[in-house]
């Protein structure tokens, strides 16, 4: 697929892991932390592990908020994972007093204790589990069986405002929004890249979206 891939580089998370996954699938994929490489993208993607705030700082600090919110205001393409999924809400628990990118409205919050009704869960939740889809998923997810997994490793999850942008739910003691989807921008909790064969097809689909007619 002639798809370029610009991966933001902003000093947080798995990289490489998602860029080799994305250029398996057939993205042209490159990584880059400079707006004016990045905007020659066709699809943007945000991956991150690690925390809130300490990520907030560090695309300010190069620069990147700005961009990151002009171009999803544009409606261009857009691929948010894990903590590139948290970072477009208004703000999270983790750091309550730095901003997010207040791309969607809403706050990330964290699991509690009593979302287990005392059953011995554990936190974070870590490890393959099921989603329900809220909405049509279009092409997001052609062919990928109804009951795959998909891999999480998290505390944090967002909670939409709109919930017509909840793309998946998935329960971990509660319901939790694990997927959103608006217009050409799609973002996930839980990681496409370490997800096996459903993972690979979801970013294949996502590419398959996203290339120029």
């Amino acid at each position: 697929m002639n798809v370029k891939v610009g991966v933001i580089d902003y000093g947080m998370g798995n990289l490489h892991s998602v860029a080799k996954a994305l250029s398996l699938q057939g993205g042209r994929v490159f990584v880059s932390d400079k707006p004016s490489q990045l905007k020659k993208s066709d699809l943007l993607v945000l991956p991150g592990v690690g925390a809130f705030g300490a990520a907030m700082k560090n695309l300010k600090k190069k620069g990147l908020v700005r961009f990151i919110q002009a171009w999803c205001a544009d409606n261009k393409p857009y691929l948010g994972i894990c903590l590139g999924f948290q970072l477009l809400f208004d703000k999270s628990e983790e750091d309550p007093n730095v901003p997010g990118l207040k791309i969607m409205k809403g706050d990330v919050v964290s699991f509690k204790k009593r979302d287990f009704k005392g059953k011995p869960f554990n936190i974070p939740h870590m490890g393959w589990n099921t989603v329900e889809q809220k909405q049509s998923s279009g092409s997001l997810f052609s062919s990928i069986d109804k009951s795959a997994s998909f891999y999480f490793v998290h505390t944090y999850f967002p909670e939409p405002k709109d919930s017509r942008v909840i793309q998946t739910e998935t329960t971990y003691g509660r319901a939790f929004c694990s997927s959103v989807s608006r217009g050409n921008l799609f973002a996930t909790q839980f990681h496409p890249e370490k997800s096996g064969e459903g993972g690979l097809r979801l970013l294949h689909n996502v590419l398959k979206r996203t290339a120029p007619l």
